[in-house]
């Protein structure tokens, strides 16, 4: 499996989503940085320190279950609308571990873009409330310890409900519709009404990413005797 994912990854080449990733970071420090004087005119927008780091979470899970549609689109859906995959195919290789493999390769970028992304926008933030003083929340270690247990759990969410487009782009190995899919987990799960999220509670998005990785899953079950075509 490692050799498989070795490979996926020599093929992908995904430096150009880390540029994408690193782009989209930094437009998350700009927004972060100019949302208190965007909403100025009306009430507070971080009311404490844990309110800054939600927003901050919601931001970068948004912007990188998206990011993790155009992974699925690259990495499967293109191959199956070019052929490719055909070819890939008649390798002696178990299709169902070359899928899982692909797959794993999507939610673990996710993951580690998800977290890398956080520390770098909640450091990004700290300067910044240095010298302008959005929140005067001490930070202690308990409450970063705390925090930071949060952010992995969050990045394992994200993880999973990055996967859920996969089902929708399969069915009809359709690119458009595997990134509308993203968009609409992303709506669904970070929609403010007011100041609260179906987000706001772990449980829920941690379900969503069970079932994210149910529906990749599912969507593969039967690859070994599927008609590729």
């Amino acid at each position: 499996m490692l050799k498989l994912i070795g490979l996926e990854l020599k093929k992908g080449n995904l430096g150009w989503y880390w540029k994408g990733a690193l782009i989209a970071t930094l437009v998350i420090i700009v927004s972060v940085g100019l949302l208190p004087y965007v909403e100025e005119t009306e009430s507070q927008v971080f009311s404490d320190m844990a309110g800054a780091f939600m927003a901050i979470g919601t931001f970068v899970r948004a912007t990188f279950i998206v990011f993790a549609a155009v992974l699925v689109a690259k990495l499967i859906i293109d191959e199956y609308k070019s052929k490719t995959i055909t070819v890939l195919f008649t390798y002696p290789i178990n299709r169902t571990r070359l899928m899982l493999s692909k797959i794993l390769i999507i939610s673990v970028v996710t993951f580690l873009s998800v977290v890398i992304s956080n520390i770098i926008v909640v450091c990004g933030f700290l300067i910044t409330n240095h010298y302008m003083h959005y929140v005067s929340d001490p930070l202690t270690a308990d409450f970063l310890i705390e925090e930071t247990a949060r952010m992995l759990l969050y990045a394992v969410s994200a993880a999973g409900m990055g996967l859920i487009p996969i089902y929708f782009g399969m069915r009809k190995k359709s690119v458009p519709a595997t990134i509308v899919s993203s968009i609409l987990v992303v709506a669904i799960f970070n929609s403010n009404n007011p100041g609260f999220t179906l987000s706001s509670f772990i449980a829920i998005p941690l379900a969503v990413a069970a079932i994210g990785f149910l529906f990749a899953f599912w969507s593969i079950r039967n690859i070994e005797h599927r008609d590729i075509a």
